[in-house]
């Protein structure tokens, strides 16, 4: 994963972008692992470890009705965490993560390994997409992370 963060660092660098991540069920590895680089601190702006419900709605501006109404694992919770973590940075992009780690917590809608991605561009409308991971606990999380450290890349490649 760290060559991927160190991808993703020299990228930011050279396009004079700050990233900011909104973090759930990965509690911080992806900040972490972006961290372990060196220089990351002209690129990294912040990081929002929101794994309680509450926290998303406190620190990222997630309206409770609509977690209570979607989930803290949907779609609509990525893309709004996302937005959040925009609005309460000065971060240029950011990228949030949701999902359901396990071992429990998972239903037939939504099994342990269903994680949702929201990513956002400054100024412009949140996206998100959904994935599902096989493997324990820790692998999901670092399947998760690795994800996103990838899509980050990806978002990088086209600007």
């Amino acid at each position: 994963m760290s060559d991927l963060a160190k991808v993703l660092t020299e990228m930011l660098a050279r396009k004079n972008l700050k990233l900011t991540t909104a973090e759930s069920c990965t509690g911080g590895l992806l900040g972490a692992e972006i961290t372990r680089i060196a220089g990351a601190s002209s690129v990294y702006e912040r990081g929002f470890i929101t794994y309680s419900n509450e926290a998303k709605s406190e620190m990222l501006g997630v309206p409770m009705d609509l977690i209570d109404d979607k989930g803290a694992v949907s779609a609509e919770i990525a893309e709004s965490m996302v937005k959040g973590a925009i609005e309460n940075s000065h971060a240029d992009i950011a990228l949030s993560i949701t999902g359901i780690a396990g071992p429990g917590g998972g239903s037939d809608e939504k099994p342990v390994g269903t994680v949702y991605f929201g990513r956002m561009i400054k100024d412009q409308e949140p996206t998100h997409f959904k994935h599902n991971f096989s493997g324990d606990r820790q692998a999901v999380q670092r399947k998760s992370a690795d994800e996103a450290l990838r899509i980050l890349i990806a978002i990088l490649e086209k600007l």
